[in-house]
């Protein structure tokens, strides 16, 4: 059959289209370019170029304090006091007597108790800062330091109320921190709180860093501790930076690196002291504070504040006011005093308005408290009060507290 020249042209045209296409398609293709998964920062190829970039002074103060900064494990030994649970019922009984003896006697128990908390040096042959409440009634104490050495500690000195502790390891070289002019310490500034919370140090022995801010400064107050005693947290930091248990003890540190404060107190909503963590509210006792202790708990040990006033007080409210014929509408009222006690002898009287101690301005019961139980035996308090329309400056001695059979009342 004759195909035209021009249908044949076309022919082949077609099928060269036709070879091409299934030459392409039978050819592997191209695999698409990967998109990376995350994208890298640019190489840094020497340290200061990490200075220059990332370094600050907060970064500065933590390379420059952490070595100093401590773990302390507590092993402490509490006596437990109770009675035959019989007691009472067959004491009278002399056949009972007889065969199953004394049951109305006292026992007691001792029983050891584990705590951690935190500490730092202050010299370079090893005293070391804490709380009383970390280290007070300890009967050991080990110390760890960041290289992973430990220590056993002696307890120099520890005073309750202001729960200040002064430890003592035997060494020398160690790295130790500059103690600043808690004075001067800003609202808003850096501050950086260094710890064991919740025994973290043990893991790695080193310090755990928290950051924040002064939030205020001055702030007075009490809180009774396990045993009953009140502890007068005086002139106290108020931080945001996390404070969280075991954190205690701590240094509290600005920007450069030099210590304001001693981590101390929290609010918390927890109830356990293994959950206490921080809410943001957090109190660290001015370093001028600590000081003051220190220096007086390597001199003496201790700090004796077994006084006593003769006095109790009430807040003065307007009905206060109006039943005693005040002519004041705030302040603290003397409402009783015992008869020879260094109230007395001062020559306070029930009736009269405390309206300062020791030029601090008396607004509220827990003023006098705070002013009072930080004094010492054998010192004195300046008193200003108002007895009716006169106001009296008045010094009152603390005498020890009376004895009955050789105890102290």
């Amino acid at each position: 059959m004759h195909i035209p020249s021009t249908i044949r042209h076309l022919v082949a045209v077609v099928a060269m289209g036709f070879a091409s296409l299934v030459t392409v398609s039978c050819a592997p293709a191209e695999a698409p370019a990967e998109r990376p998964l995350y994208t890298e920062a640019a190489a840094q190829p020497n340290d200061e170029t990490i200075s220059a970039s990332r370094r600050n002074a907060i970064t500065k103060a933590v390379e420059k304090c952490s070595p100093a900064v401590v773990g302390i494990n507590v092993t402490e030994v509490r006596t437990q006091v109770y009675r035959d649970p019989w007691s009472g019922f067959f004491d009278d009984d002399p056949i009972f007597r007889r065969f199953f003896g004394d049951r109305g006697r006292t026992y007691q128990r001792q029983y050891e108790v584990r705590g951690l908390g935190s500490g730092f040096l202050i010299s370079n042959d090893g005293y070391i800062i804490t709380n009383d409440h970390v280290a007070g009634n300890a009967s050991k104490v080990v110390v760890t330091m960041t290289n992973g050495e430990k220590y056993d500690a002696a307890v120099v000195g520890s005073d309750p109320v202001s729960d200040v502790a002064l430890l003592k390891i035997e060494g020398k070289n160690f790295p130790y921190l500059r103690l600043s002019n808690s004075d001067n310490v800003i609202v808003g500034e850096w501050s950086i709180a260094f710890g064991n919370p919740f025994g973290l140090f043990d893991i790695n022995a080193k310090p755990t860093v928290t950051v924040g801010v002064i939030s205020n400064t001055g702030v007075d107050f009490t809180q009774p501790d396990m045993n009953g005693l009140e502890r007068v947290y005086r002139g106290m930091l108020q931080t945001d930076a996390a404070i969280s248990s075991g954190n205690s003890g701590g240094p509290l540190v600005n920007a450069d690196g030099d210590v304001v404060g001693v981590n101390t107190v929290i609010y918390s909503t927890a109830q356990s002291q293994r959950g206490a963590g921080s809410i943001g509210i957090g109190f660290a006792i001015p370093i001028n504070r600590v000081k003051r202790i220190v220096d007086r708990l390597q001199k003496d040990g201790k700090i004796d504040r077994d006084f006593w006033t003769g006095m109790e007080v009430q807040e003065v409210d307007e009905q206060m006011a109006r039943q005693y014929g005040l002519n004041v509408k705030e302040g603290v009222m003397i409402s009783q005093i015992v008869r020879d006690s260094p109230a007395e002898s001062a020559g306070l009287e029930p009736g009269d308005v405390i309206m300062s101690i020791e030029g601090r301005k008396v607004l509220r019961a827990e003023d006098v408290k705070v002013s009072i139980l930080d004094a010492e035996t054998s010192g004195q308090l300046k008193l200003v009060i108002r007895r009716g329309t006169e106001e009296k400056t008045v010094i009152m001695k603390l005498s020890p507290r009376p004895r009955r059979g050789g105890v102290r009342q």
